[in-house]
């Protein structure tokens, strides 16, 4: 949610599943379906101004009926990049409680637009949960997002030199061809019905929270 004065203090699969309990103790899961994202939002304190502008756009959102766009606030960039920089060297020194990031600004890429796969390129193979990325001028951690497609969402879990292991597991529709983003990368959510709280002090100021679910479909 762009603007969104504050932080998403909960961003994490909600997994769709069945659990049951064995004689022997075991736990059995089963998946009823593929997880979705969902997430907590908590703002800081804001004045009645505040208050009342982001109670006008959460009505907007209509308890749930109106989609909008979320993505996780701690990782607005990868890891390595914060705020679009390609750090050279990688690694960040703290000196005299200063980063000293020695860095360059990478001018060119087009960080505030998804770049495109392409068969030479950023996903040259796609098979059991796995990626293969040449192009993105990106290092990889493990923990960074990855938007495809303008549609789902996945989280790197495992970085093995330029292939990447995805959570969840990539769906049949991912193909060669379709676009990556790595910039606020997220998905389309709406707002739990009944979870947005926008109570204030007898001052008038106070906070909001909300929670929200990924929207398929």
């Amino acid at each position: 949610m762009e603007g969104f004065p504050g932080w998403t203090t909960q961003f994490e699969l909600m997994w769709r599943q069945e659990q049951s309990r064995h004689a022997s103790g075991r736990t059995r899961v089963k998946d009823f379906g593929t997880p979705i994202w969902m997430a907590s939002y908590q703002s800081r304190e804001m004045n009645p101004n505040e208050i009342d502008e982001w109670r006008a756009r959460m009505n907007a959102l209509e308890n749930g009926m109106v989609t909008f766009r979320a993505w996780s606030k701690s990782r607005c960039w990868p890891i390595l990049h914060p705020y679009g920089r390609y750090i050279i060297p990688p690694g960040w020194v703290l000196e005299d409680g200063f980063w000293n990031d020695d860095g360059e600004w990478l001018m060119g890429i087009p960080w505030d637009a998804p770049a495109t796969i392409t068969t030479e390129g950023e996903i040259l193979t796609v098979s059991g949960g796995k990626v293969i990325t040449t192009d993105l001028p990106v290092n990889f951690s493990i923990g960074d997002y990855i938007e495809l497609n303008d549609k789902w969402l996945h989280q790197v879990v495992d970085v093995d030199g330029i292939a990447l292991t995805l959570t969840p597991h990539l769906s049949v529709g991912v193909l060669v061809g379709q676009a990556v983003n790595v910039r606020k990368p997220g998905v389309l959510m709406t707002v739990v019905p009944g979870s947005v709280n926008t109570q204030t002090g007898l001052n008038g100021r106070g906070s909001l929270t909300f929670q929200a679910t990924e929207a398929r479909g």
